[in-house]
């Protein structure tokens, strides 16, 4: 729990932070609309994305992924913060950039890991690999390699939602790349003219496949894509997790109050290439590190939680420590795990009599 203190924030928080001595030219504590453990969860939710991701990538580099493998590395809060405003009821749907999202909806590294490198432990019994496993039983309707599938089939999950007359809602992630194809455009209409509750959620990481946003798209402010089908939307600094939260709580309290869809644009930013086959020459160096030293999601949490003295360096250390340990049983467990019996190709799939 927070440390008794002044109140920051909305009036009547729950937010509290301690009052040590002021220096001169000291900054003083933000305003922060999160309790200590809500920041501290999101820390940690976070790491585990991005310990995982090292992972995955080195394990890619030694030839224990195969097939394609794209990295979430940087993104981390988007996924973080949407989720945060969503009941286990509500079902989530995205691209093949997917590892991060599973985790956040609570799969386990152990699985999601060895789904990656295709063995019977896996989420998909080792067939899916890195772009398409799924867990029902969290609501996770899975990672897809189509550009833009994504959205169609969240469409029909709100769909489904709204027939059923449950009051849940679906979230459908995709990119700024995947907003051009034309079957997104047709979504948003069905959206509309149905009043689905679904919220489309861009993660707009400013290259889609390698391709600058200012030289793929006129309209490049991804969020007022629906206004010709009379969709409401809003842009967030994909960057800040409790700006995504706060920017999802009210995207979730639309759909929800039977308004419709709406578009939730994340301005975000991927370090890595658009796969690890990616080299990313079209973008500098200096342009990444820019980012990472002032922009890091993770950083920023963590600087906060510091400044507000609601944790320690030592105890921020313990929660890496427990992360790292995470991530290494589950590639441990990966490795170990069998690969799946011959007799896997014949099951999960569909045959005419």
């Amino acid at each position: 729990m927070a440390p008794l203190g002044r109140p920051y924030g909305r009036e009547g928080s729950v937010v509290m932070v301690s009052q040590p001595v002021r220096k001169k030219n000291v900054e003083p504590p933000p305003k922060v609309e999160a309790t200590a453990d809500e920041l501290v969860q999101y820390y940690r939710e976070m790491l585990l994305i991005r310990r995982f991701e090292e992972k995955a990538g080195q394990m890619y580099g030694m030839g224990l992924i195969g097939g394609f493998c794209h990295l979430y590395i940087g993104q981390e809060a988007v996924v973080v913060g949407i989720q945060s405003a969503l009941t286990d009821k509500d079902a989530v749907i995205t691209t093949y950039r997917d590892h991060g999202h599973m985790l956040a909806c609570g799969m386990a590294a152990r699985g999601v890991m060895a789904e990656l490198t295709g063995r019977a432990g896996g989420y998909s019994r080792g067939k899916g690999g890195s772009m398409h496993m799924f867990a029902r039983d969290k609501n996770f309707y899975g990672g897809h390699g189509i550009v833009g599938a994504s959205v169609a089939l969240g469409a029909g999950l709100a769909f489904a939602n709204r027939y059923l007359k449950n009051n849940e809602i679906s979230v459908t992630y995709f990119g700024d790349g995947a907003a051009n194809q034309g079957q997104v455009a047709e979504s948003y209409n069905m959206a509309a003219l149905w009043k689905l509750p679904v919220i489309f959620v861009v993660e707009n990481n400013n290259y889609a496949m390698g391709t600058a946003v200012s030289r793929s798209a006129v309209q490049t402010k991804f969020h007022k894509r629906g206004e010709a089908f009379g969709i409401p939307g809003a842009p967030c600094d994909g960057m800040d997790v409790l700006a995504v939260r706060d920017a999802a709580g009210k995207a979730v309290a639309h759909c929800r109050s039977g308004k419709g869809p709406y578009i939730l644009e994340a301005m975000t930013y991927r370090y890595r290439g658009h796969s690890m086959s990616d080299p990313a020459k079209y973008r500098s160096r200096e342009e990444v590190d820019k980012v990472r030293r002032e922009r890091d999601p993770i950083d920023h949490v963590r600087d906060l939680l510091l400044r507000l003295e609601w944790t320690t360096e030592d105890k921020l250390k313990e929660i890496d420590k427990e992360v790292k340990a995470i991530v290494t049983d589950a590639a441990d467990f990966a490795q170990q795990s069998p690969e799946p019996a011959t007799s896997e190709l014949y099951t999960d799939i569909l045959v005419s009599a």
